[in-house]
């Protein structure tokens, strides 16, 4: 394919003299340009603000496209063209040819027609002037460059923008910079503007590949060259300004140090200066720059370091990792894919596995430059899912080219460089704060790194050191601050940890702080400010999974099962079942030693039921119930208790469940709300509706006395169910202030069960478009939290509205998937509809329905459902207009 992209010379200059008088000839421009593509077998596939970029199956209708253009446009434009190898990805195209194009239209001048020797050596007819072989911005290897001469186009420009016309000496880009265009754009607009720009940043973010493409790109504006200055070999920090001085080729001056001599002879010169590396002579250097800006202030000086350079009127601008989160079209996998195939030319990701393998490889690589292509070197000899799979072994696995730079050699190495740099002190607050996963902040740092010599202010002081010098970042939110560590600098400092000798203590402390978090976030979440502990709680998820996993590895079950039980618990509020699973793999070391939170093991561990594991719910429940009726076991706080027995109503036995709501509040065991609010919810099940009515009678006004969220809302819950068929109206009134209130607080959990309900009662005496919101928010959560057995009740209740709708198939389709002991149980509607639904299909054609709905997993019928929801959505919406 030949490329043509095409920019208008000036455009800034003059859409900030006249923008109105710009936007009338912008008009005008895209017009002649789409005419022109168009008329000689172009593509337009892409607008640049102030250009195009166009594709051409053949190289001499690209050029005569160009050509009509130019003696049609008005504006000047610079045009480059060249061909090549590209592919086709969602209506744009990507490859190394379509980067030369773009060097090569941006070596050109307004009018101008300039084509790379890819397309010269293609063409016939065709008057090219040989401007010869140039070095162009990011491209490793000089191009040859063309001229297109014809008849109504300019034929005198001046010399070409390229490297090798520039003073100085710029090294040569010998790899695509890929990415990074706001940041270059904004970097550039830093340099313009002050003086001193310094990029920071961890070791292979790629500072100096930024600061290589913003000095290439601004050097048409320093008439007296752009100069570079590698200060990585510089092992001694007094000969900075000799190297300085060498490069430049200026002498000591009598009476003058090396330093004034330079400082003196750069004034009145318009030079860019790019100091590449500084950290390790960071004072020397500082000082340097200082006289150099304080002698001119006609030079610009671009530095690059692993922290500030601390002199005045610094402008500092941190240098991002590469993105991710775009997955298949971010920039950090457009980068794997280029440099995979430098070493692999026919390295794809034609494969789903193999694109994931890719992304997952860039994300747990934190996007780091240096690390993403020296895995991508790996695929010389690997697949993307081999690197993937050996990513915990990173520093042994992403080894580079001994040609490269020694701090580049290896991952390790230009780790390494910026931990060497560190004090002793310094050292061992990185090495234990790698503890932690997922961050961390100044109060759990105290916790783990404190002792008698560093207080709660020389920890802060030594964080903020290491965010300074780019190995932690400080994220700030809600007016917290929150450090974090790339994964890749975790496990540099995780290896020194071990190799010390301090992992154990420091695991240790790390554990026994969260298990000692319990008092404070519990007291939150029985309060007003409940959400703040479900915040806490996916904020530290990670932290509590390294902590419980460490305690219950080394044998510390008292803070292991503190962990499980509490986390359990929160969990459970947000809809995340993990610490069920910690709370299982306990009962067995718990039970051997009668433990006193034991039965707070099993009533956490019963709630395995909701992912669907029932039999073993039905296990822990009656273990439960022993263990809690022989009174040996500390009492179950906070009235969790009350979530006892919720797998005898998914089989099918409400009846158990009501005995032992009953039981608990006879014996005064637990008067909690949560209980009175499960016996509601039993009795319903059961059929018992008088009986379930009385029960929440008063539940609301003792729910509000105890100024808890999670209490409130049930209680709503409890009340909203058992008046929904006697009073819609208060049913409603109250299902609805309960779903606010498990909003506002952030109770997920809760949350869903309101929805439900309110897509139950909307759907048998309210609004059936409400019904279908909320059927999509019940649905949808469920899904989301993996609640295999919770998901069939708003499902089957769905069927028995899709079947009043009318909307058979898809009523049978959903019920083959809903059909369980609990919607049975539950749901009379439910068995009703089916009846009905065999009465209108027949019985095979609904057997074949229900079949096609049974096979089908959780995440199917979850998307069928959703469709099926829209299109009945569609349709009440036609029948109200």
């Amino acid at each position: 394919m030949t490329f043509l992209f095409t920019d208008i010379e000036g455009s800034t200059r003059r859409w900030e003299s006249d923008a109105d008088a710009m936007r009338i000839a912008l008009a005008a421009h895209d017009e002649v340009l789409c005419k022109a593509i168009d008329a000689h077998e172009g593509w337009l596939f892409k607008h640049t603000g102030d250009g195009v970029c166009a594709a051409f199956v053949s190289p001499k209708s690209a050029v005569d496209a160009a050509v009509a253009a130019q003696r049609a446009l008005d504006l000047p434009v610079r045009m480059g063209i060249a061909t090549g190898e590209a592919e086709l990805r969602e209506g744009d195209y990507f490859g190394a040819v379509l980067n030369r194009a773009a060097r090569v239209m941006a070596a050109g001048h307004g009018g101008q027609i300039l084509v790379a020797d890819s397309t010269a050596a293609l063409l016939s007819g065709v008057d090219l002037l040989d401007l010869g072989p140039r070095r162009l911005r990011d491209v490793p290897m000089p191009v040859g460059v063309f001229q297109v001469r014809a008849a109504g186009l300019g034929a005198e420009f001046p010399p070409l923008r390229a490297l090798d016309t520039t003073p100085g000496n710029l090294p040569r880009a010998v790899t695509s910079f890929i990415g990074r265009e706001s940041e270059v754009a904004q970097v550039e607009a830093a340099v313009r503007s002050h003086q001193l720009v310094t990029l920071t940043g961890v070791g292979g973010v790629g500072k100096t590949r930024l600061a290589l493409e913003v000095a290439a790109r601004l050097s048409d504006e320093f008439p007296d060259g752009v100069w570079f200055f590698e200060l990585a070999a510089v092992t001694d920090p007094t000969a900075v300004p000799d190297a300085v001085a060498a490069v430049l080729g200026i002498t000591q001056q009598p009476g003058m140090s090396v330093a004034e001599s330079v400082a003196t002879a750069l004034d009145g010169r318009v030079r860019l200066l790019v100091f590449d590396n500084c950290e390790h002579v960071l004072n020397v250097a500082a000082d340097l720059i200082e006289a150099m800006v304080a002698q001119s202030a006609t030079v610009r000086i671009l530095s690059t370091s692993r922290e500030g350079l601390g002199v005045a009127d610094e402008q500092l601008w941190p240098v991002p990792s590469l993105g991710v989160r775009a997955g298949i079209d971010s920039a950090a996998v457009n980068l794997f894919v280029e440099r995979a195939r430098s070493v692999a030319p026919r390295f794809s990701m034609a494969t789903t596995d193999e694109a994931k393998a890719v992304i997952e490889i860039c994300r747990r690589l934190d996007g780091i430059p240096l690390a993403i292509e020296l895995a991508a070197s790996r695929m010389a000899s690997m697949t993307a899912s081999e690197v993937r799979d050996r990513l915990d072994q990173r520093f042994r696995l992403l080894v580079g080219s001994r040609r490269g730079l020694e701090r580049h050699h290896t991952l390790r190495h230009a780790v390494a460089w910026s931990y060497d740099l560190l004090d002793g002190t310094e050292k061992t607050v990185l090495e234990r704060c790698s503890v932690f996963a997922g961050g961390f902040d100044l109060h759990s740092t105290c916790a783990v790194v404190g002792s008698d010599d560093l207080d709660e202010y020389a920890i802060l002081d030594l964080l903020d050191a290491l965010v300074r010098k780019s190995l932690l970042v400080a994220a700030r939110s809600s007016g917290r601050t929150r450090y974090l560590m790339l994964e890749t600098i975790r496990q540099f400092a995780e290896d020194q940890l071990v190799a010390g000798g301090g992992a154990d203590q420091a695991r240790a402390a790390h554990a026994r702080y969260f298990a000692g978090r319990e008092a404070d976030i519990m007291a939150l979440w029985d309060s007003p400010r409940q959400r703040q502990a479900y915040d806490w709680f996916i904020i530290e998820l990670a932290n509590l999974r390294a902590a419980f996993r460490w305690a219950a590895d080394h044998g510390d079950l008292d803070t292991a099962a503190t962990i499980a039980t509490y986390a359990g618990h929160i969990g459970f509020c947000v809809d995340n079942y993990e610490p069920i699973a910690w709370a299982e793999e306990l009962i067995e070391p718990a039970r051997a030693v009668d433990h006193p939170r034991l039965a707070f093991l099993y009533v956490m561990a019963s709630l395995c039921c909701v992912p669907g594991r029932i039999e073993a719910a039905i296990r822990y429940t009656e273990a439960a119930q022993l263990v809690i009726g022989s009174g040996r076991s500390e009492k179950v706080p906070f009235g969790v208790v009350g979530v006892l027995g919720l797998v005898y109503v998914i089989i099918g036995q409400p009846e158990r469940l009501v005995e032992w709501c009953r039981a608990q509040l006879a014996h005064g065991r637990d008067t909690h709300i949560l209980t009175r609010a499960s016996l509601v919810g039993a009795l319903l099940i059961a059929g018992c509706g008088e009986e379930a009515q009385a029960a929440a009678n008063g539940l609301i006004d003792a729910a509000v006395s105890t100024h808890n969220p999670f209490l409130l809302s049930h209680a709503l819950y409890a009340h909203g169910g058992a008046f929904s068929d006697t009073d819609p109206a208060a049913a409603r009134d109250a299902l609805r202030r309960g779903l606010v209130i498990a909003e506002d607080s952030g109770n997920r959990a809760a949350k869903t069960h309101l929805a439900g309900s309110l897509s139950r009662l909307e759907a048998k005496r309210g609004d059936p478009l409400d019904a279908l919101d909320y059927f999509t928010v019940a649905i949808r959560n469920r899904h989301d939290a993996g609640n295999t057995t919770g998901i069939r009740v708003p499902l089957a209740v769905l069927a028995a509205f899709f079947d009043r709708l009318g909307r058979y198939e898809p009523a049978a389709t959903i019920a083959g998937f809903a059909v369980s002991p609990l919607t049975a149980t539950a749901l009379p509607e439910f068995n009703t509809a089916i009846a009905h639904l065999r009465k209108m299909l027949g019985d095979q054609a609904y057997e074949s329905l229900a079949r096609k709905g049974e096979t089908m997993t959780t995440a199917e019928i979850a998307t069928y459902a959703f469709d099926q929801i829209d299109h009945a959505r569609t349709e009440l919406n036609g029948v109200s207009k």
